[in-house]
């Protein structure tokens, strides 16, 4: 099957605006308002023909019918200047149809990031589509979700081996769906085990790659930066000293600020619940945030809870509270404190972690990303996070850094003290008890800590990441001749 390719407004420098026409016809045709352009593009035509030929697919499953749509032919968003041969600036024209981004973010909390840099991109463009991987954050925001990829978040890779089939027919299911019908961009949100195959797949079909919320390479085994080389086009960086690190490395990058700042500025807490989980006054209350995930919960709930227990014993009017993100974990919780600590009084809630965050007088939080919460609300906290003998051995080669949380990574000392443990936790129940009742009971000790984490926050808890991410995004996708964004490779 061979094309007819009608092409109109063709100029030589400065911006393009194409429109085309194909038609299932026998012989090619060429036609232009600046005959001078034939010559320019006959040696790029061939490459365009099996662009478009490939796109169509010309097996009778999918008829070809009338005007071919961006999404159709996933001819490169980057249309080639004729006369440099350089990535010209992308052009919104009604004949291409509406831009389209395909999300792939696997974590709970990348999820809510991405929902929030979604419903930002729409306010700036309001005809922009979303799609790909996610949670019910990114649909609540308008995404089209293919799957919903937070129910498969886990760390560790004793962990995935069990879901290397369905994480490889996700992988499968992306790429089809990029040769089907190829999105302008990528945008990455964390979850780096299975992202990196998505930005592989992308970058392969000359799709360019967004990182957001990157690895944390500088944390832990650096030499995945040849991944970062070779499949992403921009990263994002959400830290001071994590877009100075990628920048010294020669990355293409951005920092834009953490958007956890952007969900604590924006959210108005529920001032009512807050005061009833404090309770009565000068009652202190407790936090307990046992991570997003799963195996989180598993590994790190019931330390917890035996912290919790030991000082109850030694305070008994603390109140506990406890904030879950899913009814499904909730429960879990629920479960396991029945099983170990049935006397233990505490008050659950659902999906309502900032005012649990606001109601507290400190958290004791598995590490994560909530942390950040924590500093933006200057909250206090004392950082748990549970591992395997093999992970903790492990960690002493891989990890490159002093601390778990990042807070203690931003502040470069530990504002947040951090414990990681693995084998028997009674040594660790018996130092964090010590520390969380010493907090209780000596109010200057405790406001010392606030006032430390309160200065940290003065200076790096500012919000509008997500405007500012949606903002590089839309000017990534814009700007002529921007250096390192992938194009499509050639035909062979």
């Amino acid at each position: 099957m061979t094309l007819i390719i009608n092409i109109h407004e063709i100029e030589l420098s400065g911006r393009h605006a194409l429109s085309w026409q194909a038609k299932r016809q026998s012989g090619v045709a060429l036609t232009a308002c600046n005959p001078a352009a034939c010559t320019a593009l006959h040696h790029r035509l061939s490459r365009f023909l099996q662009d478009c030929s490939a796109a169509v697919h010309t097996s009778k499953s999918r008829p070809f019918g009338g005007i071919l749509s961006k999404s159709d032919c996933g001819w490169s968003r980057w249309i080639s200047d004729i006369s440099t041969g350089r990535p010209a600036t992308p052009v919104t024209d009604p004949g291409w149809g509406d831009m389209r981004i395909f999300f792939s973010a696997g974590e709970p909390s990348g999820d809510q990031h991405a929902a929030r840099l979604i419903t930002c991109l729409q306010q700036l463009q309001p005809d922009l589509q979303c799609e790909g991987f996610g949670g019910p954050a990114m649909r609540h925001s308008g995404a089209r979700l293919l799957f919903e990829l937070t129910e498969l978040a886990v760390m560790g890779f004793l962990r995935v081996l069990p879901l290397l089939a369905r994480f490889r027919r996700l992988v499968r299911q992306a790429e089809a769906h990029f040769d089907r019908s190829p999105p302008d961009a990528v945008i990455l949100v964390d979850f780096p085990g299975f992202n990196w195959w998505i930005a592989k797949a992308a970058k392969r079909r000359g799709i360019p790659v967004v990182y957001y919320l990157p690895p944390q390479l500088w944390a832990w085994a650096p030499w995945r930066l040849r991944k970062v080389r070779r499949w992403v086009d921009h990263v994002l960086c959400t830290l001071p000293f994590e877009y100075d690190w990628y920048r010294e490395r020669g990355i293409s990058c951005s920092c834009i600020g953490h958007p956890f700042f952007d969900q604590a500025a924006e959210y108005i807490p529920d001032q009512q619940l807050i005061q009833t989980l404090r309770g009565v006054p000068d009652q202190p209350t407790v936090a307990l945030l046992p991570g997003s995930r799963g195996h989180e919960i598993e590994q790190n709930w019931e330390v917890m809870l035996q912290i919790a227990t030991r000082i109850s014993r030694q305070l008994p009017g603390v109140r506990w509270v406890v904030g879950s993100y899913r009814e499904r974990q909730l429960r879990r919780c629920r479960e396991i404190q029945q099983r170990t600590a049935p006397a233990l009084q505490l008050d659950y809630q659902l999906e309502r972690t900032p005012e649990v965050i606001e109601a507290a007088d400190f958290c004791l939080l598995v590490s994560g990303s909530i942390s950040l919460e924590l500093l933006a609300r200057r909250r206090p906290g004392i950082v748990l996070y549970r591992v395997s003998r093999l992970g903790r051995f492990l960690s002493r080669f891989l990890m490159h850094c002093r601390f778990i949380s990042l807070p203690n990574l931003i502040a470069d000392r530990e504002i947040m003290p951090e414990f990681i443990s693995s084998g028997d936790p009674a040594a660790d129940i018996s130092d964090i008890s010590t520390l969380a009742a010493g907090w209780l009971q000596q109010p200057a000790v405790f406001a010392l800590q606030r006032e430390q984490l309160t200065a940290v926050a003065e200076q790096i808890a500012i919000p509008g990441a997500s405007r500012r991410a949606a903002e590089t995004v839309l000017q990534l996708l814009s700007v002529r001749d921007q250096p390192g964004m992938a194009q499509r490779p050639r035909a062979a």
